[in-house]
């Protein structure tokens, strides 16, 4: 019985499906791109695959994500904008790893100034499941290391912007002082405190819809430990409200808002995006990341 593998390689994790008939029936996970510690992707791939390869092989794998950037597999092109899925199918780049059949997934560019690998996955995924999003123009917010915003007119995407949200807060919480606990608070942090956490992130939506600004909005995360007696893990929560919220004004000063937003995401971090743009008045219309990114990168193996 022949079974193919079929991956999304980003930045930060690495998630593999083996698929046989169509249906998914084992996956592997590993660390991103951006978090191998020394040796080749290409090594670490093969030898991750080792698990499912030991009674046959795979009858090709087919990447998206960072498996195409220039510190990945092999470096795939960039299809310029604007592009349909068959336009996007054409940049898939080909090779041979060992004797094993790999293709990987084409970025695609907004002229010279925004890129995207891994999210146009998701995005034809979710345009292949769902027919009625490839009608009329809709707005795509995809979040995450580096939240995209996508515009799609009748299933193209004519362009899109990026946004640092995900890998500034993540900077933020592990090398800066905002998100540490302060010798002079009294508390200490716990990671298990939901509470905490969403009181926080609360605040710090309120923040950025009272438009008082990201620079000076970061620091109150410290002055909160240091006077009011704020865990980190209150912090954390301020800070990722914030920045959400941030994100959502200034998307929307660039792209019109209309009265429905896709997005396609993990549902906790999509359920944050519900509620700040709850706050402009749009309603959301929620798709699951991992689903689209299979549907996408089936897509492309039957365009391919």
């Amino acid at each position: 019985m022949g079974w193919h593998v079929v991956g999304d390689w980003g930045t930060t994790r690495l998630r593999l499906f083996r698929v046989e008939q169509g249906v998914v029936v084992d996956r592997l996970d590993g660390p991103g791109i951006g978090q191998l510690e020394g040796g080749l992707p290409s090594a670490h791939l093969l030898r991750l695959l080792t698990r499912w390869t030991g009674h046959g092989r795979p009858d090709h794998v087919t990447l998206c994500g960072m498996a195409g950037a220039r510190t990945g597999l092999r470096e795939a092109p960039y299809v310029p904008c604007p592009t349909d899925r068959a336009g996007w199918a054409t940049g898939m780049l080909r090779f041979d790893l060992v004797d094993l059949p790999v293709r990987i997934a084409a970025g695609v560019r907004h002229g010279d100034v925004d890129v995207m690998r891994g999210e146009e996955t998701q995005i034809f995924g979710a345009l292949a499941r769902e027919p009625s999003l490839a009608q009329g123009s809709q707005l795509f917010i995809l979040p995450g290391t580096h939240s995209k915003w996508a515009r799609i007119e009748n299933g193209v995407v004519t362009g899109f912007r990026t946004f640092f949200t995900g890998e500034l807060f993540g900077l933020l919480r592990a090398h800066s002082t905002l998100a540490r606990v302060s010798a002079g608070s009294g508390t200490t942090a716990d990671a298990g405190d939901a509470a905490e956490r969403a009181e926080g992130w609360d605040e710090g939506l309120a923040r950025a819809r009272e438009g008082t600004g990201l620079l000076g909005g970061m620091f109150e995360s410290r002055a909160a430990q240091l006077l009011r007696g704020r865990s980190a893990v209150w912090g954390e929560g301020f800070l990722s409200g914030l920045l959400i919220g941030a994100e959502v004004a200034e998307g929307q000063r660039h792209t019109p808002l209309p009265e429905t937003v896709v997005v396609i995401g993990a549902p906790e971090l999509a359920e944050h995006y519900r509620r700040a743009l709850d706050g402009h008045g749009v309603a959301v219309r929620r798709e699951d990341g991992e689903t689209c990114v299979l549907a996408g990168l089936e897509l492309l193996n039957d365009l391919g």
